[in-house]
C-alpha cells in the first residue's frame, strides 16, 4: 500500500528547486533591477537584497524545519499553517495565499508580454494605431491553460526546466557582456555610493517581488516522494541561489551602466548582454513565463486543500473542487477555476492597485511560518521534533521584519490587507463554529511562558505582605452543587486584582473510582463556571477528612507564582452543622500565616446594587484595613459596577477623635473610592446588640464584611457567626496582622 503511495507521490527535490529559483528570479530581475542600481546606487540595491531576505531566509528555515517534523501533505504552505494555528485561523490565510497565488499567475502572464515590445514598437509605428497587451497576454494565458488542465503537473515541469534553462543561458550571456559606451565614459564608482536614502523603501516596495517565490516549491508537497528531505534543501537551495545571483546582477549593473541608463532603460541588460537585443528578452520571457507556471501549479493544489477542509460555504462545491483526476490526484477543477481568475485579471491588462494588497498577503504567509517556528521553538513540546533545525531567533527575526516592512511598504495597503484577512476570518469562525478554540501550538506557548513566569516570580518573589498586598486566594468547598455562593465571592476577588483557586473536595481515598469521579467533577465544573467573566482556577481534590483537605491545600502553591495568602471556607446559614470543622481547623490554617475568609452563605438573591457594606468594632483593629481592601477589589467585578462600598464604623466615646483622624488618612492615602459620606459612625451602645443594628442596617446590602478573631472563634464557638439571618451573603474577615494601605 505504501509502495502504490510513494507511486503516486512522483516528485523528488529537483521539481521543488526548480519552481522555487523560477518564481524568484522573475521579471522583476529584467525590468527593475537597473532602476534599483541607477536610484539607489550599488550599496542601496545590496541593502534592499539583504533586507528582502532577512524575511525570506528565515522563512526557508522556517519552512523546511516544519516540513521535517510531520508530513506535509496537499495544500503545502497552507497545510502546515492550518495545522498549527488552527483551521479557522489557517483557513483565512490560505484563502489569503490562493488569492495571492492565483493573481500572481495574471502578473507574471502581463509581465512577459514586455519581451514582445518590439512587436508592439512595429505596429505602432508601420500601422499607427497601438497593439492592446491582451493580444498576448491572453493568448498566453490560454495555452499555459490548456497546457496545465491537459497534461498536469507533469507537463508544468518539464516546462519549467526549459524556460529555466533558457533564463540560466540569458543571465549567462549578460555576464559576459560588455559595459555600455557611457558606462566607459563615465567613472563607474559613481553608481557604488548610496544615494537618494528618502526613496529606499519605495523602490523596496517595487522590488521586493523579486524575492517572494521560494516556497513555491512547498505547494508541491502533496506530490512530493519524501516532502521533509526534498523541502527543505529545495527551498533553502532556491532562497540561497537567488540570493547570489541578484547580488552578481546588481554589481554587474553597477559597472555596466551608466545612472541615466539604468534609471530610463527598463531593458538596459539588453544593452549590456552578448546579442542582448535577442537573449534579454528571451530571457525576460522564459523568466515570467517559468514564474507564472510556478504560481499556476500551486494556487490550484491550495484551493484544493481548502476545499478538502470544506472552508467553502456549499459542500458540492467543497466536494468539487477537492476532487481529482486520475490516479495523481490532479487538481483539475481548482486549477479551472484558477486559470479562469487568473484570466480576469489578465484581461484587466493593469491589476497595479492590487499588487499592493496581494504583496501583503504573501508577507502575512511568510511572516506566520516564521512565528510558528518561533511558538514551536518557545513551546518546547516533546512532540516538535523536526529533523532539520533552525534558530528561534531566526525565526523571530523573519516574523518581526515581515510586519515592520509590510507597513514600510505602504501602511494603506498592509491595513486593507489586514481588514481583507479579518472579514475572511469573521465569515470562516461563523461558518465553522465547532471549529473554535486554540490550537496546541498556542497552549504549548502559554503553557511555557506561564512556566516561565511562575519560576521566575518565585525567585524573584518577596514576601507577600508587602506594601504591594495582591490576593492569592484558595478556597476549599464540599458542596460545590449545592450552592455557588463561595465560587462567587473567589471570583469578585479574582476577576481583577487577584487570583484564586477553587478546590472541590471529594471525600474518600484516592482509588481509581474516586479519581474517576474527580476528573468528572472536574469537567461538570468547569462547563458550570465556564463565562467571560470566571477568572478562578477550578480543581478538586480526593481526601478523607475535611482537616486533610485544609492541610494539602494550604502547601498548594498558587497558580500565579506567588504563595496563597487568604483561604476561604463557607457554611450555610440554613445548615450551620459544617460551622463546627470550620472552627476546629482555624488554628492549623493560622499556623501557616493566612488571611482568613469565611462565607455566610444565604439563600436570599445578591441584591448588587445595595453595595458591600464593612462593619468595623472598636477592636477590629487588624481585620479593618483587609476588609476595605478587599471590598475595593470585589467593586472590580462586572457584576459591582455601579454598586459602592459603606463602612459602619462602631466607637466608644473616647476613642472618637482618633478613629476618625485614622479614618480620614486611609481615605486620603488609599486613595479608595470611599467618601466621608459612606461612613457611618455609630457610639456603642451596651444595651444594643451588634447583631442588631447589623441585620437592621445591612438587611439590603450585597454582601456584608464583619471581622473576627481565631481565639475570639474558639471561646465563642459557632455563636459567633450565627444571628445575622436578616441581611444577605455575609464574609467573616480574619487577618493574620494590620495590612498596610499606601
Amino acid at each position: 500500500m505504501q509502495d502504490e503511495l510513494n507511486q503516486k507521490k512522483r516528485f523528488g527535490t529537483g521539481p521543488v528547486y526548480i519552481t522555487a529559483i523560477s518564481t524568484i528570479l522573475g521579471a522583476i530581475l529584467f525590468l527593475r533591477l537597473g532602476y534599483a542600481v541607477g536610484t539607489l546606487g550599488l550599496i542601496g540595491a545590496v541593502l534592499i537584497i539583504l533586507l528582502g531576505h532577512l524575511v525570506t531566509i528565515p522563512t526557508a528555515l522556517a519552512i523546511s524545519e516544519l516540513a521535517t517534523n510531520k508530513r506535509v501533505e496537499g495544500g503545502g504552505e497552507y497545510f502546515i499553517v492550518s495545522r498549527s494555528f488552527g483551521l479557522n485561523i489557517g483557513g483565512t490565510i490560505g484563502i489569503s495565499l490562493y488569492l495571492s497565488q492565483t493573481i500572481s499567475i495574471a502578473f507574471y502572464i502581463i509581465a512577459f508580454t514586455e519581451s514582445f515590445e518590439f512587436l508592439f514598437n512595429l505596429f505602432a509605428s508601420h500601422f499607427g494605431w497601438e497593439l492592446p497587451r491582451q493580444v498576448i497576454s491572453l493568448l498566453v494565458m490560454g495555452i499555459l491553460t490548456f497546457m496545465i488542465l491537459k497534461r498536469g503537473a507533469n507537463m508544468g515541469i518539464k516546462v519549467l526546466y526549459l524556460v529555466g534553462g533558457i533564463m540560466v543561458f540569458s543571465l549567462l550571456m549578460f555576464f559576459l557582456g560588455k559595459p555600455t559606451p557611457n558606462a566607459l565614459a563615465e567613472y563607474p564608482v559613481s553608481n557604488i555610493e548610496f544615494r537618494n536614502p528618502q526613496l529606499f523603501f519605495v523602490v523596496f516596495a517595487i522590488v521586493f517581488p523579486a524575492f517572494t517565490g521560494m516556497t513555491a516549491g512547498v505547494g508541491l508537497s502533496g506530490d512530493l516522494k519524501n516532502p521533509g528531505r526534498s523541502i527543505p534543501i529545495g527551498t533553502i537551495g532556491g532562497t540561497l541561489t537567488g540570493m547570489v545571483v541578484y547580488f552578481f546582477i546588481v554589481w554587474k549593473l553597477a559597472y555596466s551602466a551608466s545612472v541615466e541608463e539604468l534609471v530610463n532603460d527598463q531593458l538596459i541588460m539588453g544593452k549590456i548582454a552578448i546579442a542582448g537585443a535577442l537573449v534579454i528578452p528571451l530571457g525576460l520571457a522564459s523568466s515570467t513565463l517559468s514564474s507564472a507556471i510556478g504560481s499556476v501549479l500551486v494556487a490550484p493544489r491550495t484551493l484544493q486543500a481548502l476545499a478538502g477542509d470544506s472552508f467553502f460555504p456549499s459542500e458540492q462545491i467543497n466536494r468539487w473542487l477537492a476532487a481529482g483526476k486520475g490516479k495523481e490526484n490532479e487538481p483539475y477543477n481548482a486549477s479551472l477555476v484558477s486559470c479562469i481568475i487568473a484570466f480576469l485579471f489578465v484581461g484587466l491588462g493593469n491589476v497595479n492597485a492590487v499588487a499592493g494588497i496581494i504583496s501583503m498577503f504573501f508577507m502575512v504567509t511568510y511572516g506566520s511560518l516564521c512565528l510558528i517556528s518561533f511558538l514551536h521553538h518557545f513551546g518546547s513540546s516533546p512532540s516538535y521534533r523536526p529533523s532539520f533545525k533552525s534558530k528561534w531567533a531566526i525565526s523571530l527575526t523573519g516574523f518581526v521584519a515581515s510586519v515592520v516592512i509590510m507597513f514600510k511598504i505602504s501602511t494603506l495597503y498592509a491595513i486593507l490587507a489586514i481588514a481583507v484577512m479579518l472579514l475572511i476570518y469573521l465569515y470562516i469562525d461563523n461558518y465553522h463554529k465547532n471549529r473554535k478554540g486554540l490550537a496546541n501550538i498556542f497552549f504549548n506557548a502559554l503553557y511555557q511562558l506561564s512556566r516561565n513566569l511562575q519560576v521566575y516570580m518565585q525567585k524573584r518573589q518577596t514576601r507577600y505582605r508587602s506594601s504591594e498586598w495582591r490576593p492569592s486566594a484558595l478556597c476549599i468547598s464540599t458542596e460545590s452543587f449545592k450552592r455557588d455562593t463561595a465560587f462567587q465571592v473567589l471570583n469578585w476577588i479574582s476577576y481583577k486584582y487577584g487570583f484564586g483557586t477553587y478546590i472541590h473536595k471529594i471525600h474518600g481515598y484516592y482509588s481509581s473510582e474516586t479519581n474517576k469521579k474527580a476528573r468528572e467533577n472536574l469537567e461538570t465544573l468547569r462547563e458550570r463556571f465556564d463565562s467571560a467573566t470566571n477568572q478562578v482556577y477550578i480543581d478538586t481534590l480526593i481526601s478523607p477528612s475535611y482537616t486533610s483537605a485544609i492541610a494539602q491545600s494550604i502547601q498548594i502553591p498558587g497558580i500565579s507564582g506567588m504563595e496563597n495568602n487568604l483561604v476561604l471556607l463557607e457554611f450555610f446559614k440554613d445548615e450551620p452543622e459544617g460551622l463546627d470543622q470550620i472552627i476546629d481547623n482555624l488554628g492549623l490554617i493560622g499556623a501557616g500565616g493566612f488571611d482568613i475568609g469565611i462565607i455566610g452563605c444565604s439563600t436570599q438573591p445578591i441584591f448588587y446594587k445595595g453595595g458591600i457594606h464593612i462593619w468595623i468594632r472598636s477592636y477590629d483593629y487588624d481585620n479593618a484595613n483587609l476588609m476595605i481592601l478587599l471590598s475595593y477589589i470585589m467593586l472590580g467585578h462586572p457584576a459591582w459596577k455601579k454598586s459602592d462600598i459603606r463602612i459602619f464604623q462602631i466607637y466608644q466615646e473616647e476613642q472618637f477623635e482618633s478613629l476618625q483622624k485614622a479614618q480620614d488618612e486611609l481615605l486620603n492615602i488609599g486613595r479608595l473610592p470611599i467618601t466621608k459620606n459612606n461612613i457611618e459612625w455609630i457610639r456603642e451602645e451596651p444595651h444594643i446588640p451588634f447583631k442588631s443594628l447589623v441585620n437592621e442596617r445591612s438587611k439590603n446590602a450585597g454582601l456584608t464584611l464583619i471581622g473576627f478573631g481565631i481565639e475570639q472563634a474558639k471561646h465563642l464557638g459557632k455563636e459567633l457567626f450565627l444571628g445575622y439571618d436578616g441581611i444577605g451573603q455575609t464574609l467573616f474577615i480574619n487577618s493574620s496582622q494590620v495590612l498596610e494601605i499606601s
